[in-house]
C-alpha cells in the first residue's frame, strides 16, 4: 500500500481512538448508565392496586458508576433522592466488581490514548520497530478492547445477578419494599460497546495497511529458511 494510503489509515486509526478516550471519559461521568422503574410492593399490596392504580406506586431509577437518582412513588408523589456509591452504597453492592468496572475503564481511557498517540506517530514519524510498529499498535488495539469487554461483562453481571437496581432502590428502606420493574442499559454502557468495535475497527485497519498480525509467518519465508538451514 503506497505511504500516503498508510498514513491516511493511522490518522483515521488515530482519530477514532482519541474519540473513544473522550466518550470513556464522558461515559464514566454521566449517570446513564443504567435506567429502570421500581414498584413499591409493600403500598401495592396496602392499597390492593392494580391495572392503572399501579402507576401510582412505579417510580424511576437511573445510576452511573459513581452516583445516581432514583424517584420514590408509595401512592403519595415521587420523591426524588440522589445517592452516591462512595461510600454511602458500599456496604450492599458487590464493591470489588463495581471497582474493577471502573478500574477497566480508567484503563481503557488511558491506553486509547496511548493508541492515539502512537497512530498518529506512525503516520507522520518514523516508526520503529517493537511497541512503536505495527506490533505495539496490535497490543494496544487489543488491550483496549479486551478492557471493553470485560467492562461490559462485569457491570452487567453487576445489574443482573446481583439484582443493583433492587439493592439501591432499598437501600436505608426500613418501612416500604420496593422490587425492580424493569430496566434497561442506557447511552453510557452502549458507548462502551462502541469503543470496543471501534478498536477492533482500529486492528483491521492497520491490517489492511499491510502489516501482518503478531507472531504470523509466511510459508516463503519459513521454506527459505530451512533451505539455508540444509545447506550448512
Amino acid at each position: 500500500m503506497p505511504a500516503q494510503q498508510k498514513k491516511l489509515l493511522f490518522c483515521i486509526a488515530g482519530v477514532l481512538s482519541f474519540a473513544c478516550a473522550l466518550g470513556t471519559a464522558a461515559a464514566m461521568g454521566t449517570q446513564l448508565w443504567v435506567r429502570g422503574t421500581i414498584l413499591c410492593t409493600t403500598g401495592a399490596l396496602l392499597v390492593n392496586a392494580s391495572g392503572p392504580e399501579l402507576h401510582k406506586f412505579i417510580g424511576d431509577i437511573q445510576y452511573g458508576l459513581f452516583c445516581g437518582q432514583r424517584v420514590r412513588q408509595c401512592g403519595l408523589g415521587g420523591r426524588p433522592q440522589q445517592f452516591s456509591f462512595f461510600p454511602d452504597l458500599l456496604r450492599i453492592i458487590p464493591a470489588s466488581i463495581h471497582v474493577s468496572v471502573i478500574l477497566f475503564c480508567t484503563v481503557l481511557m488511558v491506553f486509547a490514548l496511548v493508541g492515539a498517540g502512537f497512530f498518529m506517530f506512525n503516520a507522520f514519524g518514523s516508526p520503529y520497530e517493537t511497541l512503536h510498529g505495527p506490533i505495539g499498535l496490535y497490543l494496544w488495539s487489543f488491550i483496549c478492547c479486551s478492557c471493553g469487554c470485560l467492562i461490559m461483562i462485569l457491570f452487567s453481571s453487576e445489574v443482573k445477578i446481583h439484582h443493583l437496581s433492587e439493592k439501591i432502590a432499598n437501600f436505608k428502606e426500613g418501612t416500604f419494599a420496593f422490587k425492580t420493574h424493569s430496566e434497561q442499559f442506557a447511552n453510557s454502557f452502549w458507548t462502551i460497546l462502541v469503543c470496543s468495535l471501534v478498536h477492533f475497527l482500529n486492528a483491521l485497519l492497520i491490517r489492511f495497511a499491510g502489516f501482518e498480525f503478531p507472531f504470523s509467518k509466511s510459508k516463503d519465508s519459513g521454506t527459505i529458511t530451512g533451505a539455508v538451514d540444509l545447506m550448512y
